[in-house]
């Protein structure tokens, strides 16, 4: 069966079981009347709807408004997204959130035999049944909108989250989808747009995204039932704090200052540009099909962390295009330059603190944790000092440098070279004895390697006055502590860092 086949035939069951709504009717329900701003009336001092609409290598936002006359305006779009959130103002970012009205979860490997179950499991009470499932083309779109808005305060976006994590384990299994491995499933936040009813779907135009009403509204407590990780179930909707403003200006004077009065922003960590590096690195080693969108989304969260000129990251991004297309396993689903330019809305302060767990699970790509044992770096830096010295009283740890006279060959070289300008490796080595291998080691002034100087090495002279490559250790209490290259192969050796 090809690709729009299954696309007719999951129509045909849905038809056959649900009624169709209109892309209208349909984003009536997850924005209802009154809920929005209305066009034209800034006093009404509410949040609206945002989508984006994707033509080229250009991305356009639009203000949904309470009257929805933009979701006419779209109709038929080749690429056209939007979330179940409200945001102020015109940009879709998580600072700008206010409401979440539903939470979507985006299924993959859907076919006839795996959609029955979906509704089998649902009418069962093994999952929640969706409010409103979506035919996206490929997969299906799985909409459990709330029967009230919910807040997005800071605190409560990574309460979501990670509830919306444990719902799509919930739903993703074994019988709703032919992807069953842990690395296939999709994993997305709670602000990711999904394609529009009424746009058109990868397989082209005449294959548009359809909607049917499939189930009830659902209160958050109601969806928190279906968790099998009670601890992820969302129940605080007050701000976790409850010290008054004023109490706090009493309390906390130079944070009011700083925070309240002058407006400065949360300060926060600025990461060396290694993490980003190294993440190119990881794409080309380890991103699939299913998670070519997210990989690219984890670089543009790290290029916040590292401060990367956005122009930088555009063109890395885009210099992966080819590389992530190459993997399309179906043609209706290419990587394009659209999927590149919708993943770089990630690029923005606000995911500065985009956790390593979180990219993880989004990419599908290992990122295993620094080994500190849940220990602060100071503390652990302090610890493996401490380590250092113990072994150098036990007797098991010679000073740091290289052993007495190893030296020595080195410096008869570079003499050698000194009194010979013009002499060859050949004639060093008939003169002196000397190794070829030893020869062709120090002929040249000591070069850094291309690792070395991404991890900021720098070579400098040892105890014993050779020179040696050092590396900057960051004690988190301003200037870097420089150890050399030989004592952190000895403590790697015996596991005390990574």
């Amino acid at each position: 069966m090809t690709d729009k086949e299954l696309y007719i035939s999951k129509c045909e069951y849905m038809e056959q079981y649900f009624d169709e709504v209109s892309a209208k009717e349909f984003y009536r329900e997850v924005f209802p009347v009154g809920e929005l701003e209305r066009e034209g009336h800034p006093e009404d001092g509410k949040a609206n709807g945002i989508l984006t609409v994707i033509r080229g290598d250009r991305a356009k936002n639009r203000i949904i408004f309470d009257e929805l006359d933009e979701i006419d305006k779209i109709q038929g779009e080749e690429f056209a997204v939007t979330s179940c959130v409200a945001y102020s103002g015109r940009n879709r970012t998580a600072a700008n959130a206010r409401w979440l009205y539903g939470i979507t979860i985006d299924l993959d490997g859907v076919e006839l035999p795996q959609i029955r179950d979906l509704f089998f499991q649902a009418k069962n009470g093994f999952i929640p049944q969706p409010t409103f499932t979506i035919n996206s083309g490929h997969g299906l779109h799985l909409y459990y909108l709330f029967k009230y808005p919910a807040p997005l305060y800071k605190h409560l976006q990574e309460q979501f989250r990670d509830f919306k994590y444990e719902l799509i384990s919930k739903i993703w299994n074994g019988y709703t989808s032919t992807y069953t491995e842990r690395d296939q499933i999709q994993y997305q936040g709670i602000f990711q747009g999904f394609r529009m009813v009424g746009t058109q779907s990868k397989l082209g135009k005449d294959c548009p995204v359809r909607a049917w009403q499939t189930g009830p509204r659902y209160t958050v407590e109601d969806l928190n039932e279906y968790l099998i990780d009670e601890s992820k179930a969302v129940t605080d909707f007050q701000y976790k704090s409850k010290l008054p403003l004023m109490e706090a200006k009493t309390k906390y004077p130079e944070w009011y200052e700083k925070r309240i009065e002058n407006g400065e922003p949360k300060g926060r960590w600025h990461v060396k540009r290694d993490l980003y590096d190294w993440w190119k690195g990881k794409i080309l080693t380890g991103a699939s099909v299913g998670h070519r969108y997210s990989c690219l989304s984890v670089l543009a969260t790290y290029a916040v962390k590292c401060d990367i000129d956005e122009d930088e990251l555009y063109n890395d991004a885009m210099s992966f295009l080819n590389f992530l297309d190459d993997m399309t396993d179906d043609e209706h689903n290419h990587f394009t330059r659209r999927d590149v330019l919708d993943a770089m809305k990630l690029y923005q302060e606000s995911y500065v603190y985009f956790s390593r767990k979180e990219a993880e699970r989004v990419s599908g790509i290992q990122i295993p944790p620094n080994k500190r044992n849940g220990r602060r770096q100071e503390i652990h830096l302090k610890l493996a000092r401490g380590q250092k010295t113990l072994l150098k009283e036990l007797g098991e740890m010679k000073a740091e440098g290289r052993p007495k006279g190893s030296g020595i060959k080195a410096e008869a070289v570079k003499e050698w070279r000194a009194a010979h300008p013009n002499g060859t490796k050949a004639e060093c080595n008939r003169e002196t004895g000397i190794d070829p291998k030893t020869i062709r080691k120090w002929w040249d002034d000591m070069q850094l390697t291309e690792e070395q100087k991404k991890l900021g090495a720098e070579i400098m002279t040892n105890p014993e006055g050779e020179k040696e490559v050092y590396y900057p250790v960051d004690e988190g209490d301003g200037d870097p502590v420089w150890y050399p290259a030989s004592y952190m192969a000895y403590l790697n050796s015996k596991g005390l860092v990574e």
